[in-house]
């Protein structure tokens, strides 16, 4: 979601999304309550973390606590907490809470960039 939500706003910034222990498709309630909104990430293909995909990276975003325990500490200082919970189990309307929290955080963090020189 946050990848979705980036990349139309994120001028200059290359945006790729991962995880420690990605599913083999979105699940469709993902693509549901996106569409909802107007973003289609039906094609997307979650995308397994990989090292050197943090070697690469200027800014690692992790969602919660339990993926900041895996990222060696050499990337720790360009790494963020968003502490966002996680979309398994949950109904509906929580994963529209989450999925516009995650649009807040990254509304947030583009004008955070834009600012900096």
């Amino acid at each position: 979601m946050a990848e979705a939500f980036f990349e139309p706003i994120s001028v200059g910034w290359n945006t790729l999304s991962a995880g420690i222990r990605p599913d083999k498709r979105i699940h469709p309630l993902t693509i549901a309550v996106m569409k909802s909104v107007g973003i289609d990430i039906s094609e997307r293909k979650p995308k397994p973390l990989t090292n050197k995909m943090l070697r690469d990276a200027e800014l690692i975003i992790a969602m919660d606590s339990h993926v900041l325990s895996t990222i060696p500490r050499t990337y720790l200082p360009k790494t963020r907490n968003w502490r966002i919970s996680g979309l398994l189990g949950k109904q509906p309307e929580q994963v529209r809470e989450i999925r516009d929290q995650i649009r807040r955080k990254v509304e947030q963090l583009s004008r955070e960039l834009s600012s900096q020189p």
